[in-house]
């Protein structure tokens, strides 16, 4: 069973940084990362493969957001700049059902574990 959980998340001023952590339990695993904000709907944030020959950003955080992995920690980071407002919300890291390949896909039907989520608050 893959578990998957998210840390780093927090209060950050407009125009600021933080670093959200994704660790799996079992290595080997494309990683995506969703975030939902109250009563919208859970939308792509980035996606890098397994052997991380591929990366995937949503339009809304390309030149912001960088994603990158570190799978002697088993960890995935998702590093994020110039925060707005409109990037509050709830952030989850998914895995799909079958490790490896080059696939980092942004649907999130593609997906089968899921972390409970971090919630990062961008805010004056």
């Amino acid at each position: 069973q893959v578990q998957l959980v998210e840390s780093g998340g927090g209060l950050v001023h407009p125009g600021g940084s933080m670093r959200l952590s994704c660790t799996c339990n079992l290595g080997a695993y494309a990683i995506a990362w969703f975030r939902q904000a109250p009563g919208k709907e859970r939308e792509a944030v980035t996606g890098i493969s397994a052997s991380e020959s591929r990366i995937s950003y949503a339009d809304s955080v390309k030149g912001r957001f960088t994603v990158s992995r570190d799978d002697a920690k088993d960890t995935v980071y998702l590093q994020l700049n110039a925060l707005k407002p409109a990037d509050t919300a709830t952030y989850f890291c998914a895995a799909p059902m079958i490790s490896g390949g080059s696939r980092c896909s942004l649907s999130k039907y593609e997906y089968e574990y899921w972390g409970r989520g971090t919630q990062v608050t961008v805010s004056s």
